[in-house]
């Protein structure tokens, strides 16, 4: 268990160094949901009841899956460059490469969705202190199963990488607009919110909604939980026997 910890901590420090040394980038990435923050929210004012209580959560769902989802671009980045068959021959325990790498994504995912929770607080957001850290806690377990998935996704792309690139841009924005993210799935036709039904964004958007209102005991935030571990499993699962396998 020592050795495991140790290896772990060795490559969440490789991995989280260049984020450390160049914060600037974190700010980058943020790029999208701080413009949707400030621009799109304020025209939702007062159309979806209290815009920013509706809104927020549904940012830092978009965050949390736009960020991870991209989270295997590093690790297609060491497969090209032969960095990643470098680290498969030492001795470092293949598990936890997998779990140093989905601990950075879940430090810098953690960061971003304090600021942006800061940075909404002056616009007129007020969220419930209990219901903001087990709704960060549900961000961070999503993020961890995501970005385990994206690393599978970056191992079997490699060595070109086009199935990652493939695969990301098509799933992103058909999950955020079938989420309910952006805009009440309600108001749109049946078909439509039949399909976001199917999607399991939806489900943990509208548990962040409920959390970040006080609403703990909402049915709504136990379909999300349920929707954040099936991910989380999943994506632990498929990422250690990846890891494992090797590339």
């Amino acid at each position: 268990m020592t050795t495991f910890l140790r290896d772990t901590a060795t490559v969440f420090t490789r991995e989280i160094t260049p984020s450390v040394r160049e914060p600037v980038g974190l700010l980058f990435e943020m790029g999208q949901p701080l413009l949707f923050l400030f621009l799109f929210g304020s025209l939702l004012d007062r159309a979806v009841g209290s815009s920013w209580q509706w809104f927020v959560p549904g940012i830092l769902v978009m965050m949390c899956l736009s960020g991870p989802m991209a989270a295997g671009y590093t690790l297609l980045v060491d497969l090209i460059g032969g960095s990643m068959e470098r680290m498969l021959v030492t001795p470092l325990n293949r598990t936890a490469m997998l779990v140093g790498r989905t601990m950075k994504t879940m430090v810098v995912l953690l960061c971003q969705a304090v600021l942006i929770i800061v940075l909404a607080l002056p616009l007129g957001f007020r969220p419930h202190p209990a219901g903001v850290l087990a709704g960060l806690a549900m961000l961070v377990a999503f993020g961890v199963g995501l970005g385990a998935l994206s690393f599978v996704l970056a191992i079997k792309s490699a060595p070109d990488g086009t199935l990652f690139y493939v695969v990301t841009q098509v799933l992103l924005f058909p999950l955020l607009l079938l989420s309910g993210v952006l805009l009440p799935m309600d108001s749109g036709p049946g078909w439509l919110w039949v399909v976001g039904r199917l999607n399991p964004i939806t489900y943990i958007v509208d548990a962040q909604r409920a959390l970040f209102a006080g609403d703990l005991t909402d049915l709504s935030v136990l379909y999300g939980t349920a929707a954040t571990l099936l991910v989380a499993a999943l994506g632990l699962v498929l990422g250690n026997r990846a890891m494992r396998q090797g590339i």
